[in-house]
């Protein structure tokens, strides 16, 4: 009896540690699964903090992402272009204020350690396939934010489809930075096509902590048929800097809809 006793007590300790095993490793997969979850415009307003959003945004690999479910309806496709060293955060509230039932909301994740022109051929390319997949497409509207919206600049020089480009060009050192301008080889148009809108979107100077210690304002760049705006000094009771330029456009874009 007693060896029978300690062989069932032994069967039992076993049979506890294989199901700590097995709680450990669904846990883990839990977690795995949790850190692949794709950051939607849904999960963004389910988590209510944008940082942890934004941080869910910006740890996407370089790419195209939707952001919604993708419909028959969406026959604009509105791509968020950020900028270098995004926290994503910036964008969490202007991508939910420019969802509605005719935008195809995405977010461009690039390379912004490296020159805008690999990543300007690599979006071209993705909107290409994105308008093959989705033949109700007809119009792109591009927001590129500082460094994001000098390669969204240059990339009309690149558009070669037939279809109407808007683009936003938010905070954007257009002029070119002196690291930017001696490494990299990229040009802004100096007039824009027929089927091209560019609408520049400029902080005031001394209040962007991006360009404020700077002698002259980059974002500064005579571009023929281009509207140019000045944002004013606050937004919603704040500074209107660098970051907060993308909400305050994205309210003024809302309105003209």
């Amino acid at each position: 009896m007693k060896q029978q006793d300690l062989l069932s007590k032994s069967y039992v300790k076993k049979l506890e540690s294989v199901q700590k095993l097995i709680s450990l490793s669904f846990i883990l997969i839990l977690i795995s699964c949790g850190e692949t979850i794709q950051p939607t415009l849904d999960t963004f307003k389910v988590e209510n903090d944008v940082f942890e959003s934004g941080k869910s945004l910006i740890s996407l690999p370089f790419d195209l992402h939707d952001l919604e479910e993708v419909t028959l309806d969406q026959n604009t496709l509105l791509i968020g272009v950020h900028g270098s060293n995004s926290r994503g955060y910036e964008w969490i509230y202007p991508l939910q204020r420019l969802n509605n039932e005719g935008n195809m909301v995405s977010f461009f994740r690039w390379d912004d350690n490296a020159c805008p022109n690999p990543s300007m051929n690599s979006l071209l390319a993705l909107i290409k396939q994105k308008f093959y997949d989705n033949p109700n497409l007809n119009k792109v509207i591009l927001l590129g934010h500082s460094y994001g919206g000098l390669l969204a600049v240059a990339f009309a020089e690149a558009w070669d489809m037939n279809v109407p480009l808007q683009i936003h060009s938010i905070a954007a050192p257009l002029k070119g930075m002196n690291i930017i301008n001696s490494i990299c080889d990229y040009e802004l148009p100096d007039t824009l096509k027929h089927n091209i809108e560019l609408h520049q979107w400029r902080t005031i100077k001394e209040l962007d902590g991006a360009f404020s210690d700077l002698d002259y304002d980059p974002q500064v760049m005579k571009i023929l048929k281009s509207k140019v705006t000045r944002l004013p000094e606050t937004y919603k009771g704040n500074k209107l800097g660098h970051n907060w330029s993308i909400s305050w456009v994205a309210d003024e874009i809302s309105k003209e809809e």
